[in-house]
C-alpha cells in the first residue's frame, strides 16, 4: 500500500509540474529541470505522464533525459560536486586532480558514495579556463584546484 501511495504520490507531483510548464514553448526541458528539482531527479515512472501530456513518445522523452548530463535517473547525495574535463583543465593537471578525488572520495564519476554525503560528475567546462583545473561544488565555481583545496572540499562533503 506504502509503495501505491508513494507512486500516486509521484504522479500527483509530476503533473503538478507539467501543469506550471506545459504553456511555455517548447516546454519539455523545462518540465524535466522541475522534476528533477522537485524530486532531485527524473524518476523512470515520470516519462510515460511527461510524454502523454506533451503528446509526444516515451521514447523521445527517455532520449532528452539520457542525451543531457545534467539529468540524473536516481537521487545525488547531499553535495554534488563537478569536475571540469576539459581541454583547459586537462592541460593543468586536471587527471591528477580527478584521481585524487575519486581516490579521497572512493567514488569514480557519476556515483554517489554509499554514506549519501556526495555524487561525483565530471563536467565539460564551467568557463574557469584561466583558472584551470577548476570545479563546482553544490553550484558555487571553486578555480585553481590544488591537493590542499581538495582535501578541504573532501572534509566538507563529509561533515
Amino acid at each position: 500500500m506504502t509503495m501505491q501511495l508513494a507512486g500516486t504520490d509521484i504522479l500527483a507531483r509530476t503533473r503538478s509540474v507539467i501543469d506550471e510548464h506545459r504553456a511555455l514553448e517548447g516546454p519539455l526541458l523545462p518540465i524535466l529541470h522541475g522534476i528533477q528539482e522537485e524530486f532531485g531527479h527524473v524518476p523512470a515512472e515520470t516519462l510515460p505522464v511527461i510524454a502523454e501530456a506533451l503528446n509526444i513518445s516515451r521514447a523521445e522523452v527517455y532520449g532528452v533525459v539520457t542525451f543531457y548530463h545534467d539529468y540524473r535517473n536516481h537521487p545525488a547525495g547531499r553535495h554534488v560536486l563537478k569536475l571540469c574535463r576539459a581541454e583547459a583543465c586537462q592541460s593543468m593537471g586536471g587527471d591528477a586532480i580527478a584521481a585524487q578525488v575519486q581516490q579521497a572520495l572512493g567514488i569514480g564519476f557519476h556515483e554517489t558514495a554509499k554514506d549519501g554525503s556526495v555524487t561525483l560528475e565530471p563536467i565539460y567546462c564551467l568557463g574557469l579556463c584561466a583558472c584551470a583545473p577548476s570545479a563546482m561544488l553544490d553550484g558555487e565555481p571553486i578555480g585553481r584546484l590544488d591537493a590542499d583545496k581538495i582535501d578541504e572540499i573532501v572534509q566538507e562533503v563529509r561533515s
